[in-house]
């Protein structure tokens, strides 16, 4: 009986990290960007705020390592809009691995996006792509 029921709680927290995890983390971060009056949904500040706010959320809930493999998978390794995408990501991993409540992650990103610069290197910046190359969709 033990052993099904470990079964059973190993099952289910896989389904939850493989399904239902990601969909909350999506849930609340296109909230936020629906909420947001920023601009450049793609490869400016909004683009900017998303990926560092879902970042700093999977950083905050599951660690540092977590940004890393999502990063990995997920980001282009030869463009300049997936350069700017691990350069927020690993912003926002640092800033959801230090922040003391989630409540306090969105003000923080909110914050750090508005300090923001096109093309900023600094690893403390957020950065973006300059407004020429800036796409007014919200999804991707």
């Amino acid at each position: 009986m033990k052993k099904k029921r470990k079964l059973f709680l190993k099952l289910a927290a896989i389904v939850f990290i493989l399904g239902i995890y990601p969909l909350c983390i999506l849930i609340y971060t296109w909230t936020c960007v629906f909420q947001s009056d920023l601009e450049g949904g793609k490869n400016g500040p909004l683009d900017a705020y998303r990926h560092t706010l879902a970042s700093a959320i999977v950083s905050h809930t599951l660690g540092e390592w977590a940004v890393n493999v999502t990063t990995f998978v997920m980001e282009s390794k030869t463009s300049a809009s997936g350069a700017m995408d691990r350069h927020n990501n690993r912003i926002g991993m640092k800033i959801g691995s230090h922040a003391k409540s989630f409540k306090d992650l969105e003000p923080l990103v909110r914050t750090r996006v508005m300090e923001g610069r096109c093309f900023s290197t600094k690893a403390e910046q957020i950065t973006w792509l300059p407004k020429t190359t800036w796409r007014k969709r919200n999804l991707w």
